[in-house]
């Protein structure tokens, strides 16, 4: 494969550290809400389905974000994005401590979401330019940020959530991310030189014309199976805490049980990784999709305390590597100068994916009084994304394809 002296390089190395760091600061607000979501449930007195509602703010904006930093990553660079949306996840968690209400709570969330995208789509796509030959695992350990976040912070703060309440929750991560993300973004101000940026373009379009869609096909077809996939996974990552409190095992139970199913994921993402730089983004994600409705039917038959946290870890050893595939499978096949709009887009379809099967879920709880049908509407929607995956691969030369890519990157 042909590349520049700068990818792969030690300083691509050390940036993809540095943004891994970031990411799991800046990305905690779409997780924070599903830590305090039982406890904001008790203190307004609503259901399921509203108390489900800042989530799936969250998750809009989260969305929009993805979409809005990742056109300002291509145009002003990674300090101006990362320090910008600092400043509005801050300001989100703070703001959000004083709301009086459900409703007061779901509008400033979507300030939080937004202020979160930064770290995810945007972050992977400049992480993605510094890499050519190992693309996939840097895409995957940058997304992984994400995971760690969703790990890291529900475990060290829920003693706060526990004694304090989840105000303090929201204040001790209003205080952090301010602090921390500013600094270490200055530590990867650097831009992807022009060369190189030219070298990954003429990667992309051999690869485009050998596919047979547009790069605008592609992508459309990409945000609906991101749709699909992630109104599935919303389901057990969103609810897990809900579901445990249920099922009386408490919300200190479903917190480890989240951040053992999103450690799982970390471990998924970094192998997916490793098999999307031997195989290609497409058979990675298609590997991806199959075992992640495998994953979702055993959460049908098992309620059982032991058998949850082994589904749980399943789960998210089944659904890690899926959102970075997308980002990856991008790269693969359109102009680097429009990697982090392009991702952000795609990217963004897989978080509305997020918001509209966290509501879902919620609301089919209120509707059928169990999470069983939920499970179901994720498992049909994992469908619609495996056909359409199916579809890419025979496309684009199914195995024939991959194993040249073996051999290319060999």
């Amino acid at each position: 494969m042909t590349s520049h002296p700068i990818h792969d390089s030690a300083y691509s190395w050390f940036r993809l550290a540095v943004s891994v760091i970031i990411a799991s600061i800046g990305t905690v607000g779409i997780w924070a809400i599903v830590m305090v979501m039982p406890a904001m449930q008790a203190e307004y007195g609503v259901g399921r389905g509203d108390a489900s509602l800042p989530f799936t703010i969250t998750m809009v904006g989260f969305a929009f974000g993805n979409l809005v930093f990742g056109r300002m990553i291509d145009r002003y660079g990674v300090v101006v994005c990362q320090i910008a949306a600092a400043i509005i996840a801050s300001a989100g968690f703070f703001a959000a401590t004083f709301a009086p209400s459900i409703w007061t709570m779901t509008a400033i969330q979507l300030v939080v979401g937004f202020g979160s995208a930064a770290g995810f789509g945007p972050l992977a796509a400049d992480v993605s330019h510094w890499f050519m030959k190992r693309r996939g695992i840097a895409v995957a350990l940058a997304a992984s940020g994400n995971y760690v976040a969703g790990a890291f912070w529900p475990l060290v703060l829920t003693s706060v959530l526990e004694d304090y309440g989840w105000r303090w929750v929201y204040y001790s991560l209003s205080a952090a991310i301010i602090l921390l993300v500013p600094p270490l973004t200055l530590l990867i101000r650097r831009r992807a030189p022009e060369d190189a940026m030219a070298v990954a373009a003429t990667a992309a379009a051999a690869r485009t014309r050998s596919v047979g869609f547009s790069p605008r096909t592609l992508q459309i077809l990409l945000c609906v199976a991101g749709l699909g996939c992630c109104v599935a996974m919303s389901m057990p990552q969103v609810h897990i805490i809900a579901y445990c409190v249920d099922l009386g095992y408490g919300p200190a139970i479903g917190a480890e049980m989240l951040s053992m199913m999103l450690l799982a994921g970390v471990a998924s993402r970094v192998l997916s990784g490793m098999l999307s730089d031997w195989l290609g983004g497409v058979p990675t994600v298609l590997l991806g999709s199959i075992l992640q409705c495998l994953a979702l039917f055993l959460y049908l038959p098992f309620d059982g305390l032991v058998s949850l946290y082994i589904v749980s870890t399943i789960f998210g050893l089944s659904q890690g590597g899926l959102v970075p595939g997308y980002a990856v499978i991008v790269r693969e096949y359109m102009p680097p100068k429009e990697a982090g709009a392009r991702v952000g887009t795609v990217l963004m379809m897989t978080v509305f994916g997020m918001a509209l099967g966290g509501w879902m879920s919620g609301w089919i709880y209120d509707l059928t009084g169990s999470y069983e049908a939920a499970f179901l509407n994720g498992i049909a929607w994992n469908l619609l994304n495996f056909a359409i995956i199916i579809m890419l691969f025979i496309r684009s030369g199914g195995l024939g394809d991959a194993g040249k890519r073996a051999e290319a990157t060999a």
